[in-house]
């Protein structure tokens, strides 16, 4: 919680928007459940008006939350121009979007069996694609992106669970996630590491079965050439990087580490990864996000 000139607490705000159907229901919920105040399709002309009403509660509201629905562009310039009024005043703020992939949107709409909010006379994917034009920019502007294509409900609640339940949040939270390439990019990443230079231990028939989260594979994988060196050279980047992402106040980093299949190399590396960046005082999460998938 911050502190205004006048001695008022002003409350913490956390900005949920992203596209329909992508779970910004479900994420209300969770904040309500950790105890946040949430406030669903709040205009965003009145979110300081919100936030001085709290900081005059004594207290009574510590932590607020706001469901945004963006569909127009005169709606989104009132939301940047309420963010900057915050920002100004020293608001403890955080944008979380939700996105996801436009297969499990539209699985998700056909399954309710209603048409998307700007399909209009279209499909739903005239629709979908509206609505991405019209969040690309927030989107760019979001301090955490979560992808909902391929979680449930209770995996969503966890993730805001991860992220908003503390009392203490540490000024910066990476996930470090091993993925596959050929399973597509996660479309949350703020960077991406390409671990296929290094030789496959699919190729090699013992390794073949084992992940890289057996020792036997992650030696494999750093007797290479340039292995070593790759994850020495990455780690001092970071390092930049996470300095730089304090100072700019952003909170959340999402590194993707891939290999062709998310198994071996991609895991091992990611393992080595998080246990530099944690070493460094990041707090971190480790996620395999294809491993098993064969």
């Amino acid at each position: 919680m911050t502190v205004s000139n006048g001695g008022e607490s002003v409350p913490e705000l956390v900005i949920i928007s992203g596209m329909s159907g992508a779970g910004r229901s479900t994420a209300a919920k969770c904040l309500e459940d950790l105890g946040w105040f949430v406030v669903d399709n709040l205009p965003p002309a009145l979110i300081p008006t919100m936030v001085d009403l709290g900081a005059r509660s004594q207290g009574a509201v510590p932590r607020i939350g706001v469901v945004v629905d963006v569909r127009s562009r005169s709606f989104f310039d009132e939301l940047l121009t309420s963010l900057d009024e915050l920002e100004k005043r020293g608001v403890r703020l955080r944008v979380v979007f939700l996105e996801s992939s436009d297969e499990a949107l539209v699985r998700r709409f056909e399954n309710v069996r209603r048409p998307h909010p700007l399909q209009g006379d279209g499909r739903i994917v005239d629709g979908i694609e509206r609505e991405r034009d019209l969040l690309r920019e927030l989107r760019g502007e979001a301090d955490l992106v979560i992808d909902t294509s391929n979680l449930n409900v209770h995996q969503l609640r966890a993730k805001f669970d991860a992220q908003f339940s503390g009392n203490d949040e540490p000024e910066l939270r990476a996930t470090v996630m091993s993925f596959g390439f050929k399973y597509g990019l996660p479309v949350d990443a703020d960077l991406v590491v390409d671990c296929r230079f290094l030789p496959n231990p699919h190729w090699v028939p013992e390794l073949r079965a084992r992940t890289g989260t057996d020792a036997d594979v992650a030696e494999y994988v750093f007797q290479q050439p340039g292995a070593q060196e790759f994850l020495d050279g990455y780690t001092e980047l970071l390092r930049i990087v996470t300095e730089g992402y304090r100072r700019e106040g952003k909170r959340y980093m999402t590194l993707a580490v891939g290999c062709t299949g998310g198994k071996h190399r991609s895991v091992a590396m990611s393992e080595r990864l998080t246990k530099r960046l944690i070493a460094d005082g990041v707090e971190t999460v480790l996620v395999h996000r294809d491993m098993g998938r064969e």
